[in-house]
Order: C-alpha cells, then sequence, then structure tokens
C-alpha cells in the first residue's frame, strides 16, 4: 500500500490479475459442469463434500462452512438435491436441533460421473498451464490468503483446501 492508502501499481496490477482469473475460472467450471452434468458448480461442492466424509454424511452446520455457504443458501441447494434424489436430509441422532445431509448412491453416481469432466477441466484451466514450483507457490499463496481471513473449518484435522478439494 502507498502512504496515500491506495495501491502500488504493482499490487493493484496483480490483484486485478488474480480477481480476473478467479472469476473466470469460476465461471468456466460452472460452464463445464452445467454442460456436461447439468450440475451447477455449487451443487458438485455440496455432493463432493459429502462424498469426502465417513458415512457421506454432515451437520448441515458443517456442510455450510465446508462450501462457504450461508445456512439459507445451504438449505435451498440441498432441498433441490434432495428432490433430484441425490441428498437425503435426516434427523441427527445426538442434537435434536441439526439436521444432517447425507449424499445417497444416486448421488454418488451423479457426482463420480461429473467428477473426470470437471478434474480435466480445472488440469486444463490450472495445472496444466504451471510448473510444479508454481503448483507449489500457489498453494502456499493461497494458504498464506486464507490464513488472513476468517475461514472457519467444518472438519479442525483438514486444511481449508483439503475441506474444498473439488479441483484434486
Amino acid at each position: 500500500m502507498t502512504d496515500d492508502g491506495w495501491l502500488t501499481a504493482e499490487q493493484l496490477d496483480a490483484w486485478l490479475t488474480f480477481r480476473a482469473a478467479s472469476t473466470l475460472l469460476d465461471a468456466a467450471l460452472d460452464r463445464q459442469l452445467q454442460r456436461d452434468a447439468g450440475l451447477p458448480h455449487a451443487y458438485y461442492l455440496i455432493l463432493a463434500m459429502l462424498s469426502d466424509v465417513p458415512g457421506r454424511t454432515l451437520r448441515m452446520s458443517d456442510l455450510a462452512l465446508m462450501t462457504q455457504s450461508s445456512q439459507s443458501r445451504l438449505s435451498h441447494a440441498v432441498a433441490r438435491l434432495e428432490r433430484n434424489g441425490w441428498v437425503r436430509r435426516v434427523p441427527c441422532p445426538d442434537d435434536r436441533r441439526s439436521t444432517l445431509a447425507r449424499l445417497t448412491d444416486a448421488g454418488f453416481d451423479v457426482l463420480a460421473a461429473a467428477a473426470p469432466g470437471h478434474v480435466a477441466t480445472v488440469r486444463a484451466h490450472v495445472f496444466d498451464r504451471l510448473t510444479a514450483e508454481q503448483v507449489a507457490q500457489l498453494r502456499e499463496i493461497g494458504a498464506a490468503i486464507l490464513g488472513g481471513l476468517d475461514a472457519p473449518q467444518a472438519c479442525p484435522d483438514r486444511s481449508p483446501a483439503q475441506a474444498a478439494r473439488l479441483a484434486e
């Protein structure tokens, strides 16, 4: 930052490049999933997070944290996934105030069918363009940025990157 409170020219260029890349990548991932799987990226993320935990089941509040979604937005998305038969909501046995989201076998099949195209798109737009050193730097940069944000983790034994690992 400069003395007058503005970003330096180099910082501004880095910031605008980062924002453009993030926005365009999100749009490309969503387009690919919509085209190939009829599935918005946000729904893919929900299915992926559920597929990666024991019993394919999470508290809705934990799932909201892992997907960086509001409770309301997540509830709407899970209702849609439930209508498709891909997720089932069940009462939490040890906390009557909580509801669990459980990935169904049909939901897992949808995720498994969508994953190869999604991974190929992530590789094409990100990892195929980077050296191994740049991948390590990207991870470090992402971790540094996340470390400065209020990014609560639903699973304390996982890093935020592990919790949100859609692009592996």
